[in-house]
């Protein structure tokens, strides 16, 4: 083997995958995990070099601590961004939690951003659910004659979407003046 182009080809792996990292971040705002699986799997399928999966990660390990280093990327502030982004959305505190942790996010960076979150907002849940609640037009929103009917299945939805069943029972329970006032003060 030639010493020289083994390096000519890891120089030209790192270039490529600095490149695409790069274009990516230039589209999107990732987490640093979902940067190295998307530059993993564009080594896998487009570029399909000769390297192993282990020495290409540790490439790719590199080029992160590079980008972090610089400040490029950054799990807490995406973690604080991410957090708020989805309780304006309408989720739950344990919505949000999950939703970090499939991103990637590190355990104490989304317990910083969860708790900022509750510093910041009275009863973030009950607000949130009232906001998931105006955007299904579920609850109070029904139409008097079919909010029994729909009792279970609205209930089913505030639960899919983390809350707890007292919660979901107290804002089911709201009656419509009440449930609109609350939406004029959030």
């Amino acid at each position: 083997m030639n010493p020289t182009s083994n390096k000519k080809d890891f120089e030209d792996l790192t270039t490529n995958l600095k490149d695409l990292a790069y274009a990516y971040l230039e589209k999107y705002s990732p987490s640093k995990q979902q940067l190295k699986v998307y530059l993993l799997k564009k080594y896998l399928t487009k570029i399909k070099g000769t390297k192993s999966k282990r020495e290409v990660s540790e490439i790719i390990d590199e080029i992160l601590e590079n980008l972090e280093k610089n400040r490029i990327i950054n799990d807490e502030l995406y973690s604080d961004s991410k957090a708020r982004m989805f309780l304006r959305r309408g989720y739950s505190l344990n919505k949000i939690n999950q939703s970090l942790r499939n991103k990637g996010i590190g355990n104490e960076y989304i317990k910083n951003s969860i708790d900022k979150i509750k510093e910041d907002t009275i009863e973030p849940d009950f607000v949130s659910a009232l906001k998931l609640c105006k955007r299904r037009r579920i609850g109070a929103l029904r139409p008097g004659a079919n909010r029994e009917l729909f009792y279970k299945k609205d209930m089913g939805i505030l639960a899919r979407n983390g809350f707890s069943f007292e919660l979901s029972k107290r804002i089911l329970d709201l009656p419509l003046e009440e449930f609109t006032k609350l939406l004029r003060i959030i």
